[in-house]
């Protein structure tokens, strides 16, 4: 029998920002019981008494394992830094796109700070660079099937120092301060102890605070 409790584990379960408001202990039971109420009884096809609706959310509380806990990134050990006037090309993968995308590491200035980042995944191939080299690498890509080029982006790298490279929840805790600030991200990139998130240009300045607000000196 699906009772009020069930149910209330379900939504809350399938809302990791309220399940962390729960776990933090900074969400008002009564509120949370607010919200969820319609879908309560949408889901058992009956009225139910929102003091039956806290007590179920209370009992989850008190039954929650501690999942959630602020992360501390030291400021002796992380740093934010942002390059503007970046590209992300997306190409279909074939046989033959492999040797091409060798050519292009022989053209990006690394001493000079360029940066170039390649991500295969399944069916397509992402490069991210600096806009400049946009014409060369088409001009290298030719006879290849360009699925998308994103332009006036951003990259935002992240250091979060080596102690936290095998902590749980790095990420989360990074990129939950993104989605509160209404911030897509196009792609993310993890290499050791940097993280680097590509974004839009209009969103480079509250991605940059976003980030800076992580860091306790």
């Amino acid at each position: 029998m699906v009772t009020i409790s069930h149910v209330v584990s379900k939504l809350i379960n399938e809302n990791i920002y309220l399940q962390e408001a729960i776990g933090k202990k900074i969400a008002s039971y009564g509120s949370v019981a607010k919200q969820l109420k319609a879908d309560i009884e949408e889901e058992l096809r009956k009225e139910v008494a929102h003091y039956a609706v806290v007590a179920a959310i209370r009992r989850y509380a008190e039954r929650m394992d501690v999942k959630f806990r602020d992360i501390k990134f030291d400021a002796n050990a992380s740093e934010v830094n942002l390059k503007t006037n970046v590209i992300d090309i997306n190409v279909r993968k074939t046989l033959g796109l492999f040797d091409k995308l060798k050519r292009i590491y022989d053209i990006i200035k690394f001493e000079q700070g360029d940066i170039l980042h390649i991500i295969y995944g399944r069916n397509s191939v992402n490069i991210v660079t600096n806009e400049r080299y946009k014409d060369k690498i088409c001009n290298f890509l030719q006879h290849e099937k360009i699925l998308n080029t994103a332009e006036n982006l951003v990259c935002l790298s992240f250091s979060i120092g080596n102690k936290l490279v095998n902590t749980p929840g790095v990420l989360f805790q990074i990129v939950r301060n993104f989605a509160w600030e209404d911030i897509n991200i196009i792609e993310v990139i993890s290499i050791d102890s940097e993280i680097t998130f590509i974004v839009s240009e209009k969103d480079a300045v509250r991605g940059y605070k976003a980030l800076e607000r992580l860091i306790t000196s």
